[in-house]
């Protein structure tokens, strides 16, 4: 990767390696304490997502449960509906590719929140203005990487322009419970956990609502 961090025409966005994720949300707790959100804030969230069935062979009854975890945050998609529905052009995308929103612009309407598929754009109640991730765009700017890449323990996360990332890993985006990539076509690429299902042939559960 170039060594500018906030290159134009770059189209930066994440990778995520669900087969070493193992939940801990150090990445969600780097990016709370890095941007100072308040209770409520959450601009990472790890989703567990759990399921499973059994099967029964006389009176032996055998388990087939699966759980796996998904850190998200804004995916600064190709297509954000966040940007088509803010009435006041407060929601912006850099010539880096990345997603923000102007603050001087922002009403707090929380359109861009309730269109969003991700729900990534939140309002924070101290400024009455809504606030997401823009990857981390002033550590960038020193050559740093995102907090949440830097916190992992697992090296789960990465990132980079988007056509390097799917040049390495694939283009994978639709795993359960995320939404249809189709929708916003996400600057992301998740190499699945073994039971990963599809968008849609999830057969699982989100088992931590109260926290996302």
């Amino acid at each position: 990767m170039s060594n500018d961090l906030t290159r134009g025409g770059a189209n930066y966005g994440f990778f995520f390696d669900q087969s070493l994720c193992t939940g801990c949300k150090a990445c969600q707790v780097a990016c709370k304490d890095k941007h100072d959100l308040p209770v409520g804030v959450t601009w990472r969230r790890v989703v567990e997502y759990s399921g499973g069935s059994w099967r029964i062979e006389g009176s032996t009854v055998t388990p087939n449960v699966f759980t796996y975890y998904t850190s998200m945050a804004c995916n600064h998609c190709e297509n954000p509906v966040c940007m088509q529905v803010c009435p006041t052009t407060a929601m912006s995308k850099r010539e880096d590719g990345t997603v923000y929103v102007d603050e001087s612009k922002c009403v707090g309407c929380r359109y861009c929140q309730w269109a969003c598929p991700y729900g990534a754009p939140q309002l924070d109640p101290r400024t009455g203005h809504m606030t997401k991730c823009d990857l981390c765009y002033d550590y960038r700017s020193t050559g740093q990487d995102p907090a949440c890449v830097s916190a992992c323990p697992s090296r789960a996360l990465d990132w980079g322009p988007i056509d390097e990332l799917r040049e390495r890993h694939g283009d994978q985006a639709g795993i359960a419970p995320l939404p249809d990539p189709s929708l916003t076509e996400p600057h992301l690429v998740i190499k699945p956990h073994r039971d990963a299902q599809s968008w849609d042939a999830g057969t699982g559960a989100i088992a931590n609502p109260k926290e996302i």
